[in-house]
């Protein structure tokens, strides 16, 4: 494994598309271990959980899923304690999990494709879906939440990864409400006295959808909700915050549902992307309806929430928003356009050389005359940002990203990339050519980040590798200043591709 920005050994097809298959297969054995094959040193002042989220599940007794968004939920967590680390991993004992594992066939109807045997007549009018559970994971408020942006959240026990059952949040949901998969934690909201909240939404979409988010105190109470309808389809997975904002893109994509009603079509084939139709950014108000002080004047902005449009577009994720004066800055990973989801296709035969890469641009909204600016900051194809905790809503200069190993194209995430926005330098870390990695997860390297920033890369970030040549999975802790591997822990086994997690300073073992 290398850290090389070497434009000769970059511009090199670094990945074999057969050995990134091997990575999509289902672990259906759960695991409860020390890890002792441990290369490097874990650094000592490294205590707490990374938790991860991910579809482990991709087939149901031999039947296969059409699209790894489908699986079944499995959360690993890795704990960290006095220089030690130990695994665990547990499916979420979902309703449909457990009906399917009972029956060992599918009897879903999956969003991305998935559908029951028996060709349409099996399928048709079936509007129910399996609660699946497998995108992201949160520790908050005393709760372990497995998050699907379709319906409630799953609640776990932190220390044995044990299903507690659907949570309703106090009430806050009804039986099959939708709650985001992709929270952000405000470390330090204005409202609340300087304390921290975190934020998620929901969606009712419809002719015209229903975005409203939610606050909610450390204790896991809810502070406060905020909402805005906006005409048209939504299909959004990821926001950004400020302090006083929430910014949402609304993609240029409509929905026809009779091919899914007929049982012909997933919903998820039923998304069409309209590239001669422009990206709505949605800015809501948070708290006080966005009535504040500063910038020109000091006076108001303005308190409704407001729609802005830019060019045509597709976004999964945003690195994070900042205020700047007048203006809202939001640092986003852009898509030419979205590939739709054939019934026909099979995403293990992905040409990556035929489709767009995702790649971060930055946004410049000016809420008081609606003028928007946008630029590229780097060519390289990107996915799943993150950064310090500490800066999530505010000025930031370091983001870290799952990457590409070659500087331009689009290909598997392969490496871990360093931007600093700032100097423009670039530091990238490489598992390439065997090598295939997962979202980072930057962990603070003073243990009290929600208040203190020393140097804003001075943490560790971790990934889940999947290493073809062992056929094994590894967890790497690089250096968030230098990107040097400091450590790499050997597992047993691999782990499929994941998606989303988090990490907490309490040490589940």
């Amino acid at each position: 494994m290398t850290s090389t920005l070497n434009p000769a050994i970059a511009s090199e097809k670094s990945y074999n598309r057969n050995e990134w298959q091997r990575g999509y297969r289902s672990l259906k054995q759960e695991f409860d271990y020390w890890i002792e094959e441990v290369e490097g040193t874990i650094p000592a002042e490294l205590n707490g959980t990374l938790f991860r989220n991910g579809p482990g599940l991709l087939d149901v007794n031999g039947q296969r899923i059409h699209h790894p968004f489908d699986g079944d939920g499995m959360i690993c967590a890795i704990a960290f304690q006095n220089g030690r680390a130990h695994f665990r991993n547990r499916y979420i004992q979902t309703e449909g999990y457990l009906a399917e594992q009972e029956a060992g066939k599918i009897l879903y109807r999956g969003v991305f494709g998935t559908d029951k045997p028996g060709g349409w007549l099996a399928n048709l009018f079936d509007l129910k879906l399996k609660n699946i559970a497998n995108t992201n994971v949160i520790y908050w408020g005393g709760k372990l939440l497995a998050l699907w942006e379709a319906a409630e959240p799953y609640r776990l026990d932190p220390a044995t990864l044990e299903t507690l059952g659907l949570d309703y949040l106090d009430g806050l949901l009804k039986p099959g409400d939708a709650f985001g998969a992709h929270p952000w934690i405000d470390p330090a909201c204005e409202q609340d006295g300087g304390a921290p909240c975190l934020l998620n939404f929901a969606i009712k979409p419809g002719l015209s959808s229903k975005i409203t988010v939610h606050e909610f105190a450390p204790s896991g109470k809810l502070l406060r909700q905020n909402t805005a309808t906006v005409p048209g389809f939504c299909f959004i997975h990821d926001f950004a915050i400020t302090p006083h904002y929430s910014i949402f893109f609304q993609n240029p994509v409509t929905f026809n549902p009779i091919p899914f009603l007929a049982g012909l079509r997933s919903a998820g084939e039923c998304i069409q992307f309209h590239p001669n139709r422009a990206t709505k950014i949605v800015v809501i108000p948070r708290g006080d309806g966005g009535q504040r002080t500063g910038g020109k004047g000091d006076e108001e902005v303005r308190s409704q929430s407001s729609i802005f449009e830019t060019h045509s577009g597709f976004v999964f994720h945003h690195a994070n928003a900042f205020e700047d004066g007048d203006e809202v800055v939001i640092d986003s990973i852009c898509y030419d356009s979205l590939p739709s989801v054939e019934p026909d296709a099979d995403f293990r035969e992905t040409n990556f050389g035929a489709l767009d890469p995702g790649q971060l641009w930055r946004f410049r909204i000016n809420v008081r005359t609606g003028n928007i600016q946008r630029q590229m900051w780097d060519q390289r194809c990107v996915e799943f940002p993150t950064l310090h905790p500490a800066k999530v809503g505010r000025s930031h200069r370091y983001l870290y990203f799952a990457a590409a190993h070659a500087p331009t194209g689009n290909a598997p995430n392969q490496a871990i990339l360093k931007m600093d926005l700032e100097s423009g330098g670039r530091q990238l870390w490489s598992a390439a050519p065997w090598g295939y990695v997962s979202e980072p997860v930057f962990v603070p390297g003073h243990p009290n980040h929600s208040q203190v920033v020393g140097a804003e890369d001075d943490g560790w970030l971790l990934t889940l590798v999947f290493d073809a040549r062992s056929d094994r999975s590894a967890l790497v802790i690089l250096d968030a200043r230098d990107m040097r591997q400091l450590a790499r822990l050997n597992l047993r086994h691999h782990v499929p591709y994941g998606l989303h997690g988090s990490f907490t300073t309490e040490c589940f073992v």
